[in-house]
């Protein structure tokens, strides 16, 4: 019966990604960003739906940039996750983009790609994002660099919050959990790490049951003088308090 489900919720993700594709080519270019926000922010939000994830959320972001948002990252469904609660630019590792199906629909939504190996190439993705923040965008990133375990954070990366200093703008950290809602504590259905490649991932999340992903946001922390290095730090503890707190229970639905 979990295989049979599992069949079942590809062969509507597969069509609502395709649906997602249409939707970007042919209507994008006619949305105000406003418009173009809440399109994303719905379809997001059926994509869940359709692999049976349970989208809870706890605080809010702000409606309008500029700003910066930094999370821990464990999932390919994270940008999902996190676009269904708040729609945002993401500043992505460039290997996303070869992603199938799902690589094009992330580019087709505005992404940043970086080449995390290059120092040339930070430096232009971070004159961007610094570009796009000073015109009033809000810009997500994982300073963590890859996916971890969804318990322990690694490192945060400092230098995109160059990006932040330089055009003077809030830092808001938010945690993102994936919750089992039917035994309690976290779920692993999701996890991206290691040796599993995506298409396993995706395997193991269409086949699991009680999926809570849980998104929770801190308060938006302007510059106060800090190098990035400290507000590196700073950010990794806050996010870090607010993951701590995630395995308890649901925070309460948004």
């Amino acid at each position: 019966m979990r295989r049979l489900r599992a069949g079942w919720r590809a062969l509507r993700a597969i069509g609502h990604v395709l649906r997602g594709l249409w939707i970007i080519r042919n209507e994008f270019g006619r949305l105000t960003p406003s418009q173009t926000q809440l399109v994303v922010r719905a379809w997001s939000r059926q994509m869940l739906t359709i692999l049976g994830v349970e989208l809870v959320v706890q605080g809010e972001a702000p409606a309008h940039g500029p700003l910066l948002m930094v999370s821990n990252h464990i999932s390919w469904l994270d940008i999902l996750v996190l676009n269904a609660a708040h729609p945002s630019r993401f500043v992505s590792k460039a290997d996303v983009k070869s992603w199938p199906l799902l690589g094009s629909l992330i580019t087709g939504a505005g992404t940043l790609y970086i080449e995390r190996e290059s120092r040339r190439d930070a430096m232009r993705v971070v004159h961007h994002m610094a570009e796009r923040l000073r015109a009033g965008d809000i810009l997500t990133v994982f300073p963590e660099g890859t996916t971890g375990d969804g318990r322990t954070l690694l490192p945060f990366h400092a230098n995109l919050l160059q990006a932040a200093i330089t055009a003077n703008a809030p830092v808001l950290p938010l945690a993102l959990s994936f919750v089992d809602s039917l035994r309690g504590g976290l779920h692993d259905g999701p996890l991206f790490i290691g040796d599993t490649t995506l298409v396993a991932s995706i395997w193991s999340t269409l086949c699991a049951d009680g999926v809570q992903a849980q998104v929770r946001y801190g308060e938006p922390q302007p510059p106060r003088g800090r190098d990035r290095r400290t507000w590196a730090a700073d950010l990794q503890a806050e996010v870090q308090r607010q993951q701590d707190g995630t395995a308890g229970g649901p925070p309460g639905s948004n």
